[in-house]
């Protein structure tokens, strides 16, 4: 909270479009976190991926659930972005293991 010249207290401006960053993020990623999630979990068990797609869900978590203030703008975005890099890590691995065996 701030105070004025004035002694009055203004709580922190909000931040309108809070949402655009986690929303994008999520539409985005999750229906092939979810598809990675099942097709390693189809496989006995996450192994080494599964530090990856828990990161990733965690970091989207985070990016919803960090205060609607425009302070923390950055920060959202960072985890949102970092959520998507996770959830396409799994899939550039696949591609890139494909193009070298072919």
């Amino acid at each position: 909270m701030k105070t004025t010249q004035n002694h009055v207290t203004r709580l922190p401006a909000f931040h309108k479009t809070w949402w655009k960053a986690p929303l994008v993020a999520s539409v985005l990623g999750l229906p092939l976190l979810a598809m990675e999630y099942s097709v390693i979990r189809a496989h006995d068990g996450m192994g080494q991926y599964g530090f990856v797609i828990y990161g990733a869900l965690s970091l989207l978590a985070l990016a919803w659930a960090l205060p609607h203030r425009r302070s923390v703008r950055t920060y959202r975005t960072v985890a949102a972005s970092l959520a998507l890099g996770c959830v396409f890590l799994p899939l550039l691995f696949a591609l890139l293991l494909w193009a070298a065996l072919a």
